[in-house]
């Protein structure tokens, strides 16, 4: 039976453009969907839409909108964005959607029968920003928010609440014997310290604005947005409906992957888990929670003028440029420091000078040197025999580090491979060998870089989603020799291989002035968003 595979972001809150770190998210997602869908996985891909709350309401007032115009707009922007960034999700919710709507009242009801919620009066403080309430000792003397660092305020109206407390124990319990559940470690241990320190009782309506669901058998109450926006992984899903086959088969009979920022952490890795043990639903995901990427060692901030736009690096260098740099560099164990000079950098040295340049300088010796026709032929040199065996140990390694959903390690390890069969080239002297006439064992070593080409090429297939098909196409390959699944190691007796149309990267031979232009992009791109 075909494994299924089912991976999501979290639900952008629509109250402005998204930057490079909601990018980085959605383009990790897109690259582990690929790869399980590589390797024969049935694949699922969530994205959408955080539509709700007291700020869009805000927002949309300061822009002469109503909140439904202002983020319709915002979900088209984004979907354009991820089409711009070659993201092939397969379903886009927003929680706008009629059967998301329909399917959150009934949570509220069926949680309102079971007792988990039940009305009382919420008094304190609470972040409009980031639609979350805090303790005084959460926000401090001076009542910052924690997460945003604005200022919260003070909030006192009716409320329904969620018993949070009552789950505690057994939240404790299912962390402790499910390793998998919260990965990495470090945030686990987050997590769990956070939970023993005593849960209190989740404030899950609100009755002072209206954009949001109105809970059915009390309407004057509208959803609070975490319990909304949470259920979008199973409302997507159609769990409540008549015909709910894609829950059965994507949430029961499935790996599930949320894939969040660590600033909604807590709202993944304690409320989800309990608001799904309250409905008797099994807690099927193991949750990823990545660091920041920090633009000059700092959060990003449109006040700031720090805030990264993708258009600013496709525009100039494609989207296979951005996708690499993104997963090269995050998600990382610590918050990802990214500049300008950074991108240029790795775009010149990964893909120009190491990877496009072994390719273009092997397709080249193989039409000079054998007219476009290498034969697979045996040879005795150590340096063949090693790059073999880096091969054979990337390989492995990459599994590995996808099973940690750590894209930047298998991409450090698949680069180390690239360098060492740009190596292979000094070693072997090519040119010397067609000098002497060694052309058995010339025909050997451009064997052995045409096949570690295909298998870097197979392995970079999720990331450079632009460019892949051309290389393959100049090897002369065909589907049966493109499957991660079963690479089929030296089992190809003829590469006929053709020219590549065009230079799969071009070199920056100017980083300071490209650093200049980026900045400049960047600030165009701040102040449309003003």
């Amino acid at each position: 039976m075909k494994k299924n595979f089912y991976i999501t972001t979290p639900i952008y809150y629509s109250s402005g453009r998204l930057h490079i770190g909601s990018s980085s998210t959605t383009i990790l997602c897109d690259a582990l969907k690929r790869y399980k869908r590589s390797m024969g996985y049935d694949t699922r891909f969530l994205t959408g839409m955080d539509e709700h709350g007291q700020k869009v309401e805000k927002n949309a007032s300061l822009k002469g909108l109503d909140p439904q115009e202002f983020t319709d707009r915002l979900a088209n922007n984004a979907k354009d964005l991820w089409h711009y960034l070659d993201c092939d999700y397969d379903y886009f919710v927003r929680t706008t959607d009629k059967n998301h709507i329909e399917q959150v009242q009934e949570v509220y009801e069926l949680m309102i029968k079971k007792g988990d919620i039940y009305l009382g009066e919420y008094d304190g403080l609470y972040c409009v920003d980031c639609e979350t309430f805090y303790t005084q000792s959460e926000v401090g003397p001076d009542k910052i928010c924690p997460s945003c660092g604005r200022k919260v305020i003070s909030a006192k109206e009716p409320s329904y609440f969620f018993r949070l407390s009552k789950y505690q124990d057994r939240l404790l319990e299912y962390i402790e014997t499910h390793p998998r559940f919260i990965v990495p470690e470090g945030k686990k241990n987050e997590v769990v310290s956070f939970i023993k320190q005593g849960l209190q009782d989740l404030s899950v309506s609100r009755s002072t604005f209206k954009w949001g669901i109105p809970i059915k058998s009390d309407p004057k109450h509208i959803a609070y947005v975490w319990l909304d926006a949470l259920f979008n992984y199973l409302t997507s899903l159609n769990f409540l409906e008549e015909d709910n086959s894609l829950y059965q088969k994507y949430w029961l009979n499935s790996e599930v992957v949320h894939v969040v920022a660590k600033d909604i952490l807590r709202f993944h890795a304690i409320f989800w888990p309990i608001f799904l043990m309250s409905l008797d639903i099994p807690i099927n995901f193991t949750l990823y929670t990545h660091n920041w990427i920090l633009m000059y060692g700092e959060k990003m901030s449109k006040s700031k003028g720090n805030v990264i736009y993708p258009k600013t690096f496709v525009d100039k260098y494609g989207s296979d440029a951005f996708r690499y740099y993104i997963l090269r560099e995050f998600p990382s164990l610590s918050d990802t420091i990214s500049t300008p000079e950074d991108f240029i950098s790795r775009y010149n040295s990964d893909l120009v000078n190491d990877f496009g340049n072994l390719v273009s300088r092997t397709i080249s010796m193989a039409n000079k040197y054998f007219n476009s026709k290498v034969h697979k032929k045996e040879s005795n040199n150590i340096y063949l025999k090693d790059v073999k065996n880096v091969m054979i140990e990337t390989i492995k390694l990459y599994h590995d580090d996808l099973y940690d959903f750590r894209y930047d390690k298998a991409l450090q390890d698949l680069n180390k491979f690239v360098s060492r069969t740009n190596k292979l080239i000094d070693e072997t002297t090519p040119w010397v060998l067609f000098k002497n006439q060694e052309m058995d064992e010339l025909e050997a070593v451009l064997y052995m870089l045409l096949e570690a080409i295909r298998i870097q090429t197979i392995l970079y297939e999720p990331v450079l989603v632009k460019c892949v098909p051309s290389i393959y196409e100049a090897l002369g390959l065909n589907q049966e020799f493109t499957s991660l699944l079963n690479p089929k190691l030296f089992e190809i007796e003829e590469y006929n291989v053709s020219s590549l149309e065009k230079p799969l990267f071009l070199r920056e031979n100017n980083p300071q002035q490209a650093k200049e232009e980026l900045i400049e992009s960047m600030s165009i791109e701040l102040t449309k968003e003003a």
